[in-house]
């Protein structure tokens, strides 16, 4: 079941992405009540997540997904890499599960971006974020922009290949922070315009500083109860105040993407202040996900 399946979707997928220059695409999302699985692929490598304990499922079992998957999607059987997803808490999504620290290069509209497929539960690109990080690669040109809660940094990459003056990076992990500088390097992106800052995002909006840009990505966790943090957090609860001290660095005429993975999120109706706030979650959701709800985005523009 899962053989033909695979089978169908890369046929149906495979001229879509190699027109739009994608190597890494979900496959399969739980479309078989009997296989609760992920398969995402990276370039010659399978990312495979079982959405359930793995000692619900023998040995034997998930090796024969993970070899059905070698065979269908034409990678070595050492390059699918398996990991349990169960429902994540707190910060349990950024623990580590592993030290092998092997990086794979993976390309996304010609641009290349640094994977890790063993070591977290996530693998540093996230996949749903695709049409926005080209939407916001679209917008950059001439302008300094700011990635809030960025990660390992993709939406900087986007923006600086699509002619940013100055992109500003800012997330609270040094080993995210790391892997940022290292993306926009290995694209041609260094020196004084492409600016790192680890720093809880909410407390940096605090200071008292003049700084503003023109294009802002805001991408905050749904919660988090870092010791890092100075409190915690909840984006549904603390959207408003996070929005507001993001309006203040932007400039008039300035654009801000917020988006949220959160499937319950209302936004509060004093969220977006008095930006114009366009909804754009059916065009951000890109096509090779089957689950339309993965999350939802605006944009707002001063």
């Amino acid at each position: 079941m899962l053989g033909n399946r695979l089978t169908k979707t890369l046929k149906h997928l495979s001229k879509w992405a190699k027109r739009e220059q994608v190597e890494c695409f979900r496959v399969y999302d739980a479309d078989i009540p009997e296989i609760p699985l992920a398969i995402d692929r990276y370039a010659d490598h399978a990312h495979v997540a079982l959405y359930v304990s793995g000692v619900e499922r023998s040995r034997a079992w998930l090796e024969a997904m993970c070899t059905t998957i070698a065979e269908v999607l034409v990678v070595p059987r050492a390059h699918v890499h398996l990991k349990d997803r169960a429902p994540q808490q707190g910060l349990t999504q950024y623990e580590k599960l592993a030290e092998l620290n092997h990086r794979v290069i993976v390309r996304e509209a010609g641009l290349k971006l640094i994977v890790n497929l063993d070591d977290y539960v996530d693998t540093g690109l996230f996949l749903d974020h695709r049409p926005m990080r080209a939407m916001v690669g679209a917008e950059a040109r001439g302008k300094d922009v700011l990635n809030l809660f960025a990660y390992t940094g993709a939406f900087s990459v986007h923006a600086a290949a699509g002619g940013a003056r100055s992109t500003t990076t800012v997330d609270m992990s040094q080993t995210y922070c790391d892997w940022a500088r290292d993306n926009l390097s290995f694209n041609g992106f260094a020196g004084s315009a492409h600016t790192i800052i680890r720093a809880d995002v909410l407390a940096w909006l605090d200071e008292p500083v003049s700084a503003q840009w023109d294009l802002v990505v805001v991408d905050p966790p749904t919660f988090s109860n870092s010791k890092r943090m100075r409190a915690t957090w909840d984006v549904q609860r603390d959207h408003v105040g996070l929005l507001a001290a993001v309006m203040r660095r932007v400039r008039p005429g300035g654009v801000v993407y917020f988006s949220t993975n959160y499937r319950k999120f209302k936004p509060d109706e004093q969220a977006f202040g008095a930006a114009r706030a366009v909804e754009i979650s059916a065009r951000s959701v890109p096509p090779d996900f089957r689950d339309k709800k993965i999350h939802r985005a605006w944009r707002l523009s001063l």
